[in-house]
């Protein structure tokens, strides 16, 4: 083990093997890990595979937000190797950061928690190791940013003695950090189940009051808030005096963690003790708040609800910003009806509404899809004197076109410019958007002549919807030139937009060219060439598409996940199975992968593929765990197609379907699943097998209804059995007139009249005779 300490030592230098072979010497003096030497490659690999199942469930810790700079330096340990990227760091000395040395860090830990090789994994926690002692050596003061995702990953893994060797390397440098290092020790007795432990730290508590000590206890009761063991937290929080915590949010950690155990005896109390210390109306408002939003299994009208009812119980307003969170959480839950009517309360009590709050709800009747709240928004931003700005309205215009409604939208746009509010092309390209997505042309090249009459520069986004919808190619060249003109950027959706407009002109050689501009950004290349695969996919070009999805391949890149349905969805080879199933493997977002999945499903189906088929059911199966109801939809797409197609080998797929779906699913099918089946029946004319679907009916618990008997009837008399025909009919209520006609229209179609038989015998005789 230490050879792999050496070699991480070695690798800080390019210096020659003397420089080397000092650098491991003192890398071996400062870095003497014994806790390395004796780790068990077994109980790692052990540990792994627990912890990949419960690490979410125990704890979570909680990272700052990855900006653009942690994505870069991701990026440099994957591409480069984490080795590469601290010798790169090295040449940059002190000029590098804590969070360049904390996000290679957490590179190296990942790659150490995520690999499936013990001694690949051991390399990676010793060059993070290295990486931290080279923190120390450049003077940086090692905080919780930097030891903490170390303090994790020994948690996660179990590894005791390490934890704890760490801790005193971290107390070394940083002797604030005793009281807070509780709260992970905390974690790791709960990690490793020691509850012997775990009571030791309790009697500690118990025994002693101090300042220093009572901030060990609150990082011990944030360990607990986090793990979920009610019997602990309670103990706890009868030894605490929670008025004395000095933070809070960690108290109103510990209100979400009563929520969470359904413990409102304890949270009322506390409510009450902040009360009478005179603790701030407002903070008691949120822990309200963080109470009520916590309670598992409970509506978000009954959480709004306790939110109100708690406030009323202890004479407490609720401040503007617990109103705002609970409208957040609202928002969060597609809930918008709701959030607006906590607004309307808000007002009614003389509180206001930022102008952030406003657009969340904006965004979540996007998302939730009720487009049509936008009135019942703009109304309050009217009649409450709120101070919308650019991107207010912008939203508001982009919700009234997607409900087709362009007379609110240039409504809007007036009122913009009655609040002097310069008008953006983002708000304009909205309202393009909108008329392009109805296909109305003019409308869109309206709004672009409004955009020049109120003198506002189309950008790139504005260009990219125009050329993106040209159906000629001198269009295309026009936009290209009046953006040349303007020395308007050519950002990655001007390109894509090109690659589709090409496509849509019939133009695939110059779609491909596209790919060739080197005004193309390197980090863009494999989202345009996604572009151009699905734009050829969906033009009827397979051959061209599947060899640019291997051009993509050989180079490491992998396809956008909208690229690769549209290449399922157009898919025609009935035999090169492997490449569909290749594309779902590259599909790592569960809803992507669903969607490609049912697709795959779907093509196998009609290329009669019975067998692969059911087994990607099976993984859907597992996919939605068990869930009937989203098993039935997929069953009942798959039962449709059957039910539309004329062929006999068809069905007899579809019937091996159903029965797979008996047998190996464990599933009944849908009455619109038997009903497809039927339907394809008497499509083909097959009275034994709708005989049998029959049967289906009766066995999987359903009754006979109006369409149920329609469609049997369809079925025996498209199959000839005019007998079992008319007693089916008896049991037909004939009031509606819509069922008589559907009688009607049966009859005609597979009975035929007594003097068409005669003229059809007469024809006969003639053509012998001649």
């Amino acid at each position: 083990m230490y050879s792999i300490l050496y070699a991480a030592g070695a690798s800080d230098s390019s210096h020659d093997s003397e420089e080397v072979t000092n650098s491991r010497s003192s890398l071996g003096r400062e870095l003497a890990i014994p806790w390395l030497s004796n780790l068990s490659k077994n109980y790692i690999s052990l540990r792994r595979k627990i912890v990949s199942r419960e690490r979410k469930e125990k704890w979570v810790f909680k990272k700052t937000q990855v900006n653009r700079f942690n994505r870069l330096i991701k990026m440099c340990g994957d591409k480069l190797g984490t080795k590469a990227t601290m010798e790169l760091f090295d040449k940059f000395g002190r000029e590098t950061g804590v969070k360049e040395y904390n996000a290679l860090i957490a590179v190296c830990l990942e790659k150490a928690r995520t690999s499936g090789d013990e001694e690949v994994a051991l390399e990676h926690i010793a060059e993070a190791f290295t990486t931290f002692k080279k923190m120390r050596e450049w003077g940086f003061q090692v905080e919780e940013g930097t030891y903490g995702p170390f303090l994790l990953y020994f948690i996660e893994m179990g590894m005791v003695e390490e934890f704890f060797f760490f801790c005193r390397v971290i107390k070394e440098g940083n002797r604030s950090s005793h009281s807070r290092l509780g709260y992970y020790e905390m974690l790791l007795w709960i990690g490793v189940n020691n509850e012997e432990k775990i009571r030791e730290l309790f009697n500690h508590i118990a025994a002693d009051d101090g300042d220093d000590d009572f901030k060990l206890k609150e990082n011990y009761l944030l360990a607990l808030c986090e793990s979920g063991r009610k019997e602990d937290l309670m103990q706890l929080l009868e030894i605490i005096d929670v008025t004395r915590i000095s933070s809070v949010n960690l108290v109103a950690n510990i209100f979400q963690s009563l929520g969470r155990l359904s413990l409102e005896s304890l949270a009322e109390k506390f409510l009450l003790a902040f009360k009478n210390c005179d603790y701030g109306t407002d903070d008691i408002s949120r822990l309200i708040f963080s109470y009520a939003s916590s309670i598992p299994n409970l509506a978000v009208q009954d959480s709004f609800m306790k939110f109100k009812s708690l406030h009323m119980k202890f004479n407490i307003t609720p401040s503007s910003a617990s109103y705002e969170k609970l409208i957040t959480y609202c928002c969060d839950l597609r809930k918008v009806h709701l959030a607006l009517d906590i607004v309307d309360q808000m007002f009614e009590v003389g509180l206001s509404l930022s102008i952030e709050t406003l657009h969340s709800i904006l965004h979540a009747s996007e998302e939730s899809y009720e487009f049509n709240l936008v009135g019942r928004i703009y109304s309050l931003v009217c009649r409450h004197d709120l101070k919308p700005n650019s991107e207010t309205f912008r939203s508001m215009i982009s919700l009234s076109v997607k409900m087709k409604d362009f007379d609110s939208a240039y409504a809007m746009l007036k009122d913009l410019k009655k609040l002097n509010i310069p008008p953006t092309a983002s708000i304009y390209n909205a309202m393009m958007a909108g008329y392009f997505r109805e296909k109305n042309i003019n409308g869109a090249l309206m709004v672009l002549k409004q955009m020049e009459h109120d003198d506002v520069k189309p950008d790139s986004q504005t260009f990219s919807y125009l050329i993106g919808n040209c159906d000629r190619e001198e269009d295309i060249i026009k936009f290209r030139e009046e953006m040349e003109r303007g020395r308007i950027q050519v950002t990655k959706h001007v390109f894509m937009a090109l690659i589709n407009a090409y496509a849509t002109c019939g133009q695939f050689e110059k779609a491909k060219q596209v790919l060739l501009d080197k005004g193309i950004p390197v980090k863009s290349l494999n989202e345009i060439k996604s572009a151009l695969v699905s734009a050829l996919a969906s033009s009827g070009q397979m051959p061209d598409a599947l060899n640019v999805y291997r051009e993509i391949k050989q180079k490491g890149g992998s396809l956008e996940p909208k690229a690769a349905i549209s290449l399922i969805e157009h898919f025609t080879s009935g035999g090169e199975l492997s490449i569909l199933f290749q594309l779902l493997e590259e599909l790592h977002d569960p809803d992507y992968w669903v969607d490609g999945c049912c697709r795959t499903v779907l093509h196998c189906v009609r290329n009669k593929n019975l067998r692969s088929a059911v087994d990607l059911l099976k993984q859907l199966k597992d996919k939605f765990h068990n869930d009937v109801m989203a098993m039935e939809v997929i069953f009942d797409e798959v039962f449709c197609i059957i039910a539309e197609s004329e062929s006999k080998d068809l069905l007899q797929i579809g019937l091996a379907l159903l029965q797979a779906m008996k047998d190996e699913l464990g599933l009944t099918p849908s009455r619109k699943s038997l009903d497809f089946l039927l339907n394809a029946c008497a499509n083909a004319k097959d009275l034994q097998n709708s005989l049998l679907i029959w049967k289906e009916y009766q066995a999987a618990g359903f009754s006979g209804n109006v369409l149920t008997y329609l469609r049997m009837y369809q079925a025996l008399l498209a199959s000839g059995d005019l007998k079992s025909a008319k007693n089916m009919l008896t049991k037909i209520p004939t009031d509606d007139p819509h069922v008589r006609c559907i009688i009607k229209s049966c009859q005609t179609t597979y009975v035929r009249s007594p003097s068409s038989k005669v003229q059809k015998e007469e024809k006969k005789k003639k053509q012998n005779k001649k």
